[in-house]
């Protein structure tokens, strides 16, 4: 019977993408409205940096730590880290949100061309957005695949007592 191909190198590439989003997204507050800019971040928000405001660095950081927790999630799936809470569940959940990120965001910007324009700085379907739906599609689905091939390795022994001990 043949083995069932590991989900490690699915779930190490999703985290490694994570991981760089996350230092990108630190990276815009040490760059400045450039690099907000030319990261696809709204005119409001250039602007605001360009004030001196600290609510962009704010949204920056969240983002950041939100895409910190997947790269764990992802590493902690790959067995480069201890196991984190609800694995398989979040593992699952992080893929289904960037597979509607990416499938979601061009449709949207067609049929409704002013409905992204206070997310992105997009004012229709333009490189960037075509760029980072695509690497949320395919993020999403390397999640999906590593989670899918881990199978039921995901399942902690705990779930699963011994009563002959």
């Amino acid at each position: 019977m043949m083995s069932r191909p590991s989900g490690k190198p699915y779930l190490l590439c999703a985290g490694l993408v994570a991981l760089f989003g996350g230092l990108l997204h630190i990276a815009a507050i040490y760059g400045g409205p450039n690099w907000y800019a030319a990261l696809g971040a709204p005119d409001a928000i250039v602007h605001m940096v360009r004030a001196g405001s600290s609510y962009p660095a704010k949204v920056c950081l969240l983002i950041a730590a939100l895409l910190f927790v997947c790269a764990a999630y992802a590493c902690s799936g790959a067995g480069l880290l201890p196991r984190l809470p609800l694995l398989r569940t979040a593992l699952s959940l992080i893929a289904a949100a960037l597979i509607v990120r990416g499938l979601s965001f061009i449709p949207l910007m067609l049929l409704y061309p002013q409905a992204l324009a206070g997310i992105c700085n997009c004012r229709g379907v333009d490189s960037l957005l075509l760029i980072t739906s695509a690497l949320c599609l395919a993020t999403g689905l390397a999640y999906a695949v590593g989670v899918r091939r881990l199978g039921r390795q995901c399942v902690t022994r705990a779930a699963k007592p011994n009563i002959y001990r």
